[in-house]
């Protein structure tokens, strides 16, 4: 007796024999895209623009010589036969790929790199411009299924309801047997509620979208990334060699925390994001991100104890205080602003700046070295025994005397999130305890390396400094 698979197979197997009005050839080849011309274009730069010839753009439209251009004329750009509408520009967003864009906008990967004047696939980074010509008529809803499970292009196009050809016309294949595991396929549908393009096409459909803030991602700064997508879903990922820690928060949204080393070089730089779904199948991508500079002062030069610079002692210690900001837990124990761990009025000091003697990120120089390191915390001003308190609810995981931070304390709020105390006169908590928002945890001193008295406090997110005014002004995630 034949079982239900073999006979959805001989089914799908007989109708691509049968004739399908869907899939049809253009009537006429079109004259090609246009470009509206907006102030401050030449010829000339729309030529270089679009990778043409003056010659070629006058022989075209016509044009007897380049002063004839004028704000809001339109013209057709040629080389760029398939094409068709006004050109204009979109921001690519993470999750699209030159596959997947050519699919949304039925372009062939030919036709968006010359009109963006790409050489190599990791130019389509997240946050570029992108110019496209728009789609011209109405615009038939697509939505993205996964290629997975053993399942054969058929089989796909039957539990999808759809002409296998027509999977295979829409998504540029060679063929019904093109499909590769792991691909997300377009597929056009009756739905008129889903939108087009549906979220991040390079990614199954489970995920409807994926948000970085800030992008580019900053030097020193905190990246949010939250991802909307249907519950029951496993992420991980990376970037910048550390491992993005994702965790579902409230409403559909995972969300990940990230810091960017202060010192970082600018550029662009892979994200890596891998998830199981709920059915069990599996997804991984990999998409070009950039980094940008931030404008960090350069502190005084600084004179202070050689042996809190000797190499023999700060790497070690190094090695350990980073060590102990890398775990992440599933919890997570604050809500909104970091409170300032100091008995002075925040919005006086973020008004004025006068409670911080140095910023996070300043660049340093000790006992005449060259400015090759930065500052990796906030200074609060602050006398021998002045209050400290904690800014949010977490776990102690360090409480004890360095040779460079001093007497130190580092407490854990969840998520790959820290928060750190140095140079104390007296540390009032230990390694376990459950602090809360404003709790005395200590007291500002002078041990380690420094000139006078304060607190050094900083904020690591994902096992990376960051900059903790961020945290008092704004609330994460």
């Amino acid at each position: 007796m034949m079982n239900k698979r073999s006979l959805l197979i001989l089914t799908i197997v007989f109708a691509l024999f049968l004739p399908s009005g869907t899939v049809s050839a253009q009537n006429g080849a079109p004259e090609g895209p246009v470009y509206i011309v907006q102030e401050g274009d030449t010829l000339w730069s729309i030529a270089v623009r679009f990778g043409v010839s003056v010659e070629e753009l006058q022989t075209i439209n016509n044009l007897s010589n380049a002063n004839q251009l004028m704000i809001g004329d339109q013209l057709i750009i040629p080389g760029l036969e398939g094409a068709s509408g006004v050109i204009v520009t979109e921001t690519i967003p993470f999750g699209e790929s030159l596959r997947s864009l050519s699919r949304s906008y039925q372009l062939p990967p030919e036709i968006l790199k010359k009109l963006n004047h790409l050489t190599v696939p990791s130019e389509l980074f997240a946050g570029r411009f992108l110019t496209i010509p728009q789609q011209e008529g109405p615009v038939t809803p697509k939505k993205r299924t996964l290629l997975s499970g053993g399942l054969s292009l058929i089989e796909i196009s039957a539990i999808e309801g759809s002409n296998p050809w027509e999977i295979v016309f829409i998504n540029n294949l060679q063929g019904t047997w093109d499909g590769a595991a792991g691909d997300v396929l377009q597929i056009t549908t009756l739905d008129t509620g889903i939108s087009e393009p549906a979220g991040p096409t390079a990614l199954p459909a489970a995920i409807r979208s994926i948000e970085i803030n800030p992008l580019p991602f900053l030097q020193g700064k905190t990246t949010a990334i939250k991802i909307n997508a249907e519950p029951g879903i496993t992420f991980s990922g990376t970037f910048m060699g550390h491992d993005l820690h994702i965790y579902p928060d409230q409403n559909d949204v995972y969300v990940a925390l990230q810091g960017s080393h202060a010192m970082a070089e600018p550029g662009l730089y892979p994200m890596q994001l891998n998830g199981s779904l709920a059915d069990g199948s599996s997804f991984s991508f990999s998409q070009m991100v950039p980094l940008a500079p931030v404008d960090y002062l350069y502190d005084r030069p600084l004179i202070v104890n050689p042996t809190t610079i000797d190499p023999a002692v700060t790497k070690p210690e190094d090695a350990q205080w980073n060590q102990l900001a890398l775990p992440a837990t599933p919890e997570r124990l604050w809500d909104g602003i970091f409170e300032i761990p100091s008995p002075l009025p925040v919005d006086y000091c973020l008004e004025t700046g006068d409670c911080f003697s140095s910023r996070f990120g300043n660049r340093r120089s000790y006992n005449g070295s060259p400015y090759n390191s930065f500052h990796t915390g906030l200074d609060i001003v602050g006398t021998v025994g002045t209050d400290i308190y904690a800014p949010a609810p977490g776990t102690v995981v360090f409480a004890g005397p360095l040779t460079v931070r001093g007497n130190a304390t580092m407490i854990n709020h969840g998520w790959g999130v820290y928060t750190a105390y140095m140079h104390q006169d007296e540390i009032l908590v230990q390694v376990g305890d459950q602090v809360e928002s404003g709790q005395l945890i200590g007291k500002i001193g002078s041990t380690g390396r420094l000139e006078g008295p304060h607190l050094h406090w900083e904020v690591w997110a994902g096992g990376v400094q960051v900059d903790p005014l961020e945290w008092l002004e704004q609330a994460y995630p």
